[in-house]
């Protein structure tokens, strides 16, 4: 499948709280992120499902779940978006793996994140 969802991100007031929340429902295991707010779980196995993260919000003040899809061209993607009636909530950037992420809304106002691997530039 083209553009398939690669990961989900929790944006909650306590990650400790989630993260222990989640652990205990579901056995998932978190760990932070080197460098990161962001702390991860493998919650795929198998090769099903989709791992993902949770942390606490900084900028945003209300919580917020993100899935992630995976586009080979992000800044294209991301004019897209606009030009579909979405809006970019956070304009591509590039994060420490090298890989490139984009937060944008639907046009109803729910958010979405892109991601563009580090390898898709090579």
């Amino acid at each position: 499948m083209k553009n398939p969802v690669v990961f989900w991100e929790l944006a909650c007031h306590d990650a400790e709280k989630s993260i222990a929340f989640f652990e205990k429902i579901f056995d998932w295991k978190f760990e932070q992120y080197p460098d990161s707010v962001l702390y991860g779980a493998e919650t795929s196995r198998d090769g099903k499902g989709v791992d993902g993260g949770i942390f606490t919000l900084r900028k945003s003040r209300l919580p917020f779940m993100a899935v992630y899809v995976q586009v080979d061209d992000i800044h294209e993607k991301a004019k897209l978006v606009v030009e579909a009636g979405g809006m970019i909530v956070e304009e591509p950037q590039q994060i420490p793996s090298g890989s490139w992420i984009c937060l944008f809304t639907d046009p109803s106002g729910v958010t979405f994140a892109m991601l563009e691997s580090a390898k898709s530039k090579e």
